[in-house]
């Protein structure tokens, strides 16, 4: 079981212990909207009176603007936002600073890290010893299939990717020999 698995699994329990009858959950960053379909899903069902309740504010967005809109739009519906760690709800107004200040608060935390990131990646490059991000295709496969007559949509279908990356492949130097 991985360190994320074990964090949604305590995240779960503690949203039991607090009462929590309807669970979602998706593992997917927080730095954006996109691809949160969960997200979206519960902001849908919705309805006066109820309580939207995260484990942590990070968990419902890092970024300041997001979190205050998806507290927006459960206002818009009626509904309350409660996040357990710290324990703050949009219940009364110093809820709403709290949750604000959190918000830009996570938000520094996230460009820090990728500051951080980014730090230790030059510093690795610098000494040689940065490789970049594991290849996920093999680009022999990838010019094999080509080869073999295949399109370009066939042979992305065959690797389970998208045709931009076969595209990408396609447009790399060709291998030293």
């Amino acid at each position: 079981m991985s360190t994320l698995d074990q964090d949604l699994a305590s995240q779960i329990e503690r949203l039991r212990a607090e009462g929590c009858e309807i669970i979602r959950s998706e593992k997917v960053s927080g730095a954006s909207r996109d691809g949160r379909g969960e997200l979206e899903i519960v902001l849908q069902f919705l309805r006066s009176g109820d309580e939207l309740v995260v484990a942590r504010l990070d968990r419902l967005g890092r970024d300041t603007r997001d979190v205050l809109n998806i507290i927006h739009e459960c206002e818009s519906r009626g509904a309350f936002v409660t996040v357990l760690d710290p324990h703050v709800t949009t219940r009364g107004e110093m809820g709403h600073v709290i949750l604000t200040v959190l918000g830009m608060v996570a938000q520094m935390e996230r460009r820090f890290i990728k500051e951080r990131q980014k730090d230790g990646i030059e510093r690795a490059k610098a000494s040689g010893r940065y490789l970049g991000g594991k290849r996920r295709i093999d680009r022999h496969v990838v010019r094999e299939l080509l080869a073999q007559g295949q399109s370009v949509a066939a042979a992305a279908r065959t690797l389970g990717c998208s045709r931009m990356q076969i595209y990408r492949i396609i447009g790399e130097a060709p291998p030293a020999v």
